[in-house]
C-alpha cells in the first residue's frame, strides 16, 4: 500500500470561536432575556463566546458576522445601539475586524461606519473617532488543551523535556508532548506543557510560570495564532531542526500556527491482553503486549450520533473489508469506516457497518464477524496521550477555588487532574498536589483525600466523556457551581469537554 500522508483535520466551529475582551477587561455578552449585548462579565462562558464568520479577509482586516451560540448575531441599529437578532438585509450585521499590531481588534459598522465600543459596562456603535475604548482584546474560546500545528512545516509542536525545549517536528500528534495547556491570565498567554513546564522568552522549559512565560497573542479568524513577548520578538520555528524560539525576522508567515483542539489517541487491547495494532501496512491483529505507534489509534466521534471513526498513525482509517476483515487503509467518507460503540464499564465494543461486533479471529486478525456480543468482542480502552484531564463542563471547568472547600464546575482556569490507570477504563484521580480526589456523603468532591478511589471513563466523542463516580453516579456541573456526583442517566451536564 502506498504510504499516506497525514493530513491535519479541516478547521471546526470551535475552532473559530472566541470571546472579546474590552478595555476594562470585561467581556461582550449577549443577554437573552433582554435582547441586548453588555461588556459586564468577568468570565468567559456561552454567552460570552463567540463565532467568527468570516465574507472576505486580508492581511490586516475582515469582514465578518458574530454569532452567538444561540444562532443569533450581534447586529448595530441605526441609532448606535447594539442588539442581537436575525440580519434583515445583507450587510446588517457585517463588521470591518481591523488586526491591531498589539493583538487587538476594532470592529467597524460596515454600514454606520461607527466603532463599537465600551464604557465598561454598556456597548454601543456611536463613534467614527478611534480611541482606547473602540479595542477588544479576542480570546480563543477553544478548550485550554490544545496542539500547534504550523502550516508551513506541516508539523506540529513537540515539547521536548529531556532537553528542555519545544521543537516543531512531529508529523503527528500522537505523543501527549505534543499538548500543551494554553493559560490566560492578565491579558498574557503562558504555554504549559504535559510535563508541567513552561516555555519560556529564553527558548528553554521552566518550572514555574512568571513574566518571562508570558506571551502576548495574534489571532485570525479561523484558529491562526502568533504568539510574541510584546517586545518585538515572535515565536516561530528556527535552524535545522526547527526549535521554537523568539525571533525578529520570520519568512513567509513562519510565525502562524493553526490552534486546535489536543485530539484523542487510545491505545485497544483484546480479552489475551494484546494491544490491536497495524501490521505489514494495512492488517490488524492483537499480536503486541506492548504498546507502539501503530497501536495507537485517534479517536474521531460524531458527538451527535454514537458513531466513531479510528484513525491509524498511517494516515488511514479502520474500515470493515471483504470476509468481514477489518484493515487500515479506509478514508473518512467511506461507510466502512463508520462503527458504533457501545460501553459497558469502561469497555468498548464496536459494532461494523455490517451488524456485526469487531473480535480477535483464531490466527490474531481483527474481523467484523460475532452476532450477539460478549466478552470476548469487548476491548480495553486507554487515553494514549493523556497523562491527565482538564475537564470543561456546561458552566465552567473543574478546578479549585480559594472560596469553597469543593471541588467547583464554573472556573475560568481549570485544575490538572492527573490519571493514574488501574485497570481498562479504570482510573485514580490524583490532584495537583499529589493527593486524591474523595468523595463526600452528598456526592460532592474534596481533592486531598488519602486513598485512590476507582473512577470509570467512558467516551462519548472526539473530545468528549462521561465520568462514572465511585458512588456509582455520574459525575455531572450544577448550576450553583459545586461538582456533584448524583446522577443515574447520562444528561448535558454530565457531558465533559477533555
Amino acid at each position: 500500500m502506498e504510504e499516506v500522508e497525514w493530513m491535519p483535520r479541516q478547521p471546526r466551529a470551535e475552532d473559530l470561536r472566541v470571546g472579546l475582551i474590552s478595555w476594562a477587561g470585561s467581556y461582550l455578552t449577549y443577554e437573552p432575556y433582554k435582547n441586548t449585548v453588555t461588556a459586564t462579565a468577568k468570565g468567559l462562558g456561552r454567552r460570552q463566546t463567540w463565532e467568527i464568520l468570516v465574507s472576505n479577509q486580508h492581511d490586516t482586516q475582515a469582514v465578518v458576522r458574530l454569532r452567538s451560540l444561540q444562532g443569533l448575531y450581534l447586529l448595530c441599529e441605526a441609532d448606535g445601539s447594539l442588539c442581537y437578532g436575525r440580519p434583515r438585509t445583507s450587510h446588517h450585521g457585517c463588521f470591518l475586524i481591523r488586526f491591531h499590531r498589539n493583538g487587538q481588534w476594532t470592529l467597524q459598522c460596515i454600514i454606520s461606519g461607527r466603532y463599537v465600543e465600551s464604557d465598561g459596562e454598556d456597548v454601543f456603535c456611536t463613534s467614527r473617532v478611534l480611541s482606547a475604548y473602540h479595542m477588544w482584546t479576542p480570546r480563543p474560546a477553544l478548550h485550554v488543551h490544545v496542539i500547534l500545528f504550523s502550516p508551513l512545516n506541516h508539523c506540529y509542536a513537540r515539547a521536548d523535556p529531556t532537553m528542555g525545549r519545544v521543537w516543531v517536528d512531529a508529523p503527528i500528534p500522537c505523543l501527549e508532548e505534543c499538548g500543551f495547556l494554553l493559560h490566560f491570565q492578565d491579558g498574557c498567554y503562558h504555554l504549559e506543557t504535559s510535563a508541567h513546564t513552561f516555555l519560556s522568552h529564553l527558548d528553554r522549559l521552566v518550572s514555574q510560570p512568571s513574566t518571562q512565560t508570558a506571551f502576548h497573542m495574534q489571532v485570525r479568524p479561523g484558529g491562526l495564532v502568533a504568539l510574541s513577548d510584546g517586545e518585538g520578538g515572535v515565536l516561530y520555528p528556527q535552524g535545522t531542526r526547527l526549535l521554537l524560539s523568539l525571533g525578529s525576522s520570520p519568512h513567509g508567515g513562519e510565525e502562524w500556527f493553526i490552534l486546535q483542539r489536543c485530539p484523542t489517541w487510545v491505545s485497544l487491547r483484546s480479552k489475551s491482553r494484546k494491544f490491536l495494532s497495524v501490521v505489514y501496512d494495512v492488517e490488524v491483529c492483537a499480536a503486541s503486549e506492548h504498546v507502539s505507534p501503530m497501536s495507537l489509534f485517534q479517536f474521531e466521534c460524531d458527538n451527535e450520533t454514537p458513531t466513531l471513526q479510528l484513525r491509524s498513525a498511517n494516515g488511514c482509517y479502520l474500515a470493515q473489508r471483504r470476509h468481514r476483515a477489518v484493515m487500515a487503509d479506509g478514508h473518512p467518507m467511506e461507510c466502512e469506516t463508520f462503527f458504533r460503540m457501545h460501553w459497558n464499564c469502561g469497555r468498548i465494543l464496536l459494532q461494523s457497518p455490517n451488524g456485526r461486533f469487531l473480535c480477535i479471529a483464531a490466527n490474531g486478525l481483527l474481523m467484523a464477524s460475532a452476532t450477539i456480543p460478549g466478552p470476548n468482542e469487548e476491548f480495553g480502552i486507554r487515553l494514549a496521550n493523556r497523562p491527565f484531564l482538564a475537564l470543561r463542563g456546561r458552566y465552567g471547568y473543574v478546578g479549585t477555588s480559594s472560596e469553597h472547600d469543593l471541588l467547583q464546575c464554573n472556573m475560568d482556569q481549570p485544575d490538572c487532574i492527573h490519571l493514574l490507570p488501574c485497570r481498562q477504563g479504570i482510573y485514580h484521580f490524583q490532584a495537583q498536589g499529589g493527593s486524591f480526589w474523595s468523595i463526600t456523603s452528598f456526592g460532592t468532591f474534596r481533592p486531598w483525600g488519602k486513598f485512590a478511589l476507582n473512577f470509570c471513563i467512558e467516551l462519548q466523542g472526539s473530545n468528549l466523556l462521561t465520568v462514572l463516580a465511585p458512588n456509582g453516579f455520574y459525575m455531572r456541573s450544577d448550576r450553583s457551581g459545586t461538582l456533584l456526583a448524583d446522577s443515574e442517566d447520562i444528561t448535558k451536564e454530565c457531558i465533559w469537554e477533555f
